[in-house]
């Protein structure tokens, strides 16, 4: 069905959807390539939320070069819209520019779309291919695609550790086990997350601001603290509003989740937060704690956030792994023994090998002197 040149093409549509992955947030990472007489005549990627989508993007750029656009082929990396969200449906602006085919790399996951604008396209006369290079595409887009189809975020839990597996020392310290180079590479993760998660003791410890500097962007991630008892101080850096000029506001801002609000001291802590602009959730679970698998669902369903970067200590990473929160690993191995210290994740004992929890390697990559390696559950 499809040719190498289909493939090649659909590649460079693959290359402009890899533009807007510090940009797009919450709608998913797309690229848009158009050709006529084997040339490239447009591009486009999809812009900060409320502007251009990559496919009207791509109309444009053919369109201010002089092109014509009847009988072209567009490339997509992902089915275009064919409803009214923030924007128009990019399907009505494909079929008045009268292409004679449209190459899809995937389905929409979205029920709003999911096929129907390909029908929409097919109807208007034009011949529409879907399914080209499927799972690179869906790799693009792993908390859209995740969003859409179970309700949840993608959960990213990064861990910098020891070839011996300790991320800090038994006194808490910390700062720094790996290198430059694989804390710079930390950056490019927080950039395409829609939020950044840590826990109040992270807060207390180490005091982070959890923006992105070591990487460009114009949109910061939220900065989500689960803080069961609200006692993070009014001071920390990560309650701090963003600075600089290239900061969307839409984005900016911190948000605090605890668990059971009922002293009268919480109350008034959560008055002051609110009134230094720190949104407050309460999400207890039975035991008064955060319910972290609700919250998860709570930000996907109700805030449209598709990936959340975790930066948190053993203690987080552990309720978050033993809850079944996590999706990938982004491990970074310095090399280096700490001996005696803390681990990745304080989780229980095993009795047997049979109850571990497998995971499977998908990604593996050099930062000298360290090693960056991803996993996902098995």
């Amino acid at each position: 069905m499809f040719t190498k040149e289909d493939v090649d093409f659909m590649r460079l549509a693959f290359a402009e959807a890899h533009k807007s992955l510090y940009l797009s947030n919450p709608n998913p990472r797309v690229g848009c390539v158009i050709v006529k007489a084997g040339q490239v005549i447009g591009t486009g990627f999809t812009q900060l939320v409320g502007l251009a989508h990559a496919e009207i993007e791509a109309l444009a750029d053919a369109r201010k070069q002089g092109h014509e656009l009847s009988g072209s082929t567009i490339y997509v990396s992902l089915e275009p819209c064919c409803h009214v969200g923030r924007t128009p449906p990019c399907t009505q602006a494909i079929i008045a520019a009268k292409p004679a085919r449209v190459v899809i790399a995937m389905q929409d996951p979205n029920p709003l779309v999911s096929g129907n604008g390909i029908k929409q396209m097919a109807a208007a006369g034009i011949e529409v291919e879907c399914g080209l290079l499927e799972e690179e595409a869906a790799a693009l887009n792993p908390g859209f695609v995740s969003r859409m189809t179970r309700r949840l975020p993608w959960v990213r839990l990064k861990v910098a550790a020891s070839l011996d597996g300790k991320t800090a020392l038994a006194n808490g310290q910390s700062q720094w086990i790996t290198g430059p180079a694989a804390r710079d590479d930390g950056h490019h993760w927080r950039a395409q997350a829609c939020a950044i998660l840590t826990g109040v003791g992270t807060v207390k410890e180490d005091n982070p601001s959890l923006t992105v500097r070591a990487v460009s962007t114009v949109r910061q991630p939220k900065r989500i603290i689960i803080d069961s008892k609200l006692d993070i101080p009014l001071t920390a850096t990560v309650l701090m509003p963003f600075k600089g000029e290239s900061t969307s506001i839409k984005d900016h801002g911190a948000m605090v989740v605890c668990g059971e609000l009922t002293s009268e001291v919480q109350l008034a802590k959560q008055a002051q937060l609110q009134a230094h602009g720190v949104e407050v959730i309460a999400m207890p679970n039975s035991m008064g704690k955060v319910d972290l698998p609700a919250l998860m669902h709570y930000l996907a369903t109700k805030r449209e956030m598709n990936e959340i970067h975790v930066e948190a200590g053993h203690k987080l990473n552990g309720s978050l792994l033993r809850e079944g929160c996590v999706d990938e690993l982004l491990v970074y191995l310095a090399p280096t023994l700490l001996g005696s210290g803390l681990g990745i994740a304080n989780l229980p004992e095993l009795d047997s090998l049979t109850q571990r929890t497998d995971w499977k390697r998908i990604d593996h990559t050099a930062f000298d002197p360290d090693m960056r390696l991803r996993f996902v559950r098995q």
